[in-house]
């Protein structure tokens, strides 16, 4: 399997400085980077690792959930996935992730609710992304829209 790969280059004290994170196996672009911003309400044109995060664990969410909705007899016709990741004080000092709240939709045929939720749960504990976040809490929201 392949290694992806993305540098940051950052100039500046944490407080002060700012950085640009290129995603470099893609290719796709460089992105602004800046602590204050990362821990404001409005990022106002820069992202953070929190919104890279949430846009890897989405995506392999919903990769996962579409293989494990395969294997129960669904066919999708579309999986609308969010991730939302939330920064917050750690008790041992400075900064954590405090959890990721996963919320998904599908139109799926040939499966009832029952099945798109365990489908949903099971593909919450086995995407790679949240296998390596154990240590955070993963909570989902799951519906099967009809």
């Amino acid at each position: 399997m392949p290694t992806r790969t993305a540098r940051t280059a950052w100039t500046g004290t944490l407080e002060a400085g700012e950085g640009q994170v290129e995603l470099t196996s893609s290719k796709i672009g460089t992105y602004n980077v800046s602590f204050p911003k990362r821990a404001a309400d409005e990022a106002n044109g820069s992202t953070s690792p929190e919104e890279l995060l949430a846009a890897a664990h989405s995506a392999c969410y919903a990769m996962q959930l579409s293989a494990t909705l395969g294997e129960s007899g669904g066919t999708i016709e579309a999986l609308d996935v969010a991730a939302e990741v939330t920064l917050g004080a750690d008790p041992a000092g400075g900064f954590r992730l405090t959890g990721i709240h996963l919320i998904v939709r599908g139109e799926v045929t040939g499966i009832d609710s029952d099945t798109f939720l365990a489908a949903a749960n099971d593909a919450k504990a086995n995407c790679p992304v949240s296998k390596a976040l154990t240590g955070v809490q993963i909570t989902l929201d799951a519906e099967l829209e009809e």
